[in-house]
């Protein structure tokens, strides 16, 4: 029997350095879409910021759409974007230490509500994939967190966890959006209110 395409050993050094060259290609334009935000963007324009050919942007991402979301996924995990969180955050006061962190970086933070808003057409599966499954995650952890704080006494227990979640999370993200539109709107601020409502206090 012939090995299939998939069996046949791969060029590890070729392999390594394609690998390389794409998370060279993807801090790049982390960089431009920090800088800019995702306004009037198309893969050749992109391409020129970064300094490669459209080509080249089109062989690592394929669309515009996945190299959007792979620059938001990445750009989460760079020092400066998460914040330590006190070990008693709730997870309203856990946004509002987010949101400030956000204000440093307003691009990014117009690249994720871009994505948000492709998602709810028909023709974005993969920015419909990625916020789907983003809130999907949220909703849980939130959920229990949310639970773990109610039994310790610090959010009310007559509370359904899974709609607190939900809240917080609309509250966040409607907040950023209006942050985005007008800079006089204190994001921070109204998610600590959040917070003290849930807390009963």
């Amino acid at each position: 029997m012939t090995d299939s395409p998939d069996d046949a050993p791969r060029p590890k050094g070729r392999y390594a350095k394609g690998i390389a060259r794409r998370q060279e290609i993807l801090d790049k334009a982390i960089e431009v879409f920090a800088r800019r935000g995702a306004q009037k963007t198309s893969l050749r324009a992109i391409a020129q910021e970064v300094g490669v050919t459209h080509a080249a942007l089109t062989h690592y991402f394929g669309s515009l759409e996945e190299l959007l979301v792979e620059v938001y996924r990445e750009s989460q995990h760079r020092p400066g974007i998460e914040r330590p969180m006190p070990p008693d955050a709730s997870p309203a006061m856990a946004m509002s230490i987010s949101a400030e962190a956000n204000r440093e970086i307003p691009g990014l933070v117009q690249l994720y509500s871009t994505l948000v808003a492709m998602a709810l057409e028909d023709n974005h599966p993969t920015a419909q994939t990625f916020a789907t499954e983003r809130f999907a995650r949220l909703r849980e952890e939130i959920t229990a967190q949310v639970s773990a704080l109610q039994e310790s006494g610090h959010i009310r227990a007559d509370l359904e966890p899974v709609l607190v979640a939900a809240l917080i999370i609309a509250a966040s993200d409607g907040l950023q959006i209006q942050w985005l539109l007008d800079d006089e709107v204190n994001h921070e601020a109204a998610l600590e209110m959040l917070d003290r409502l849930l807390r009963g206090v």
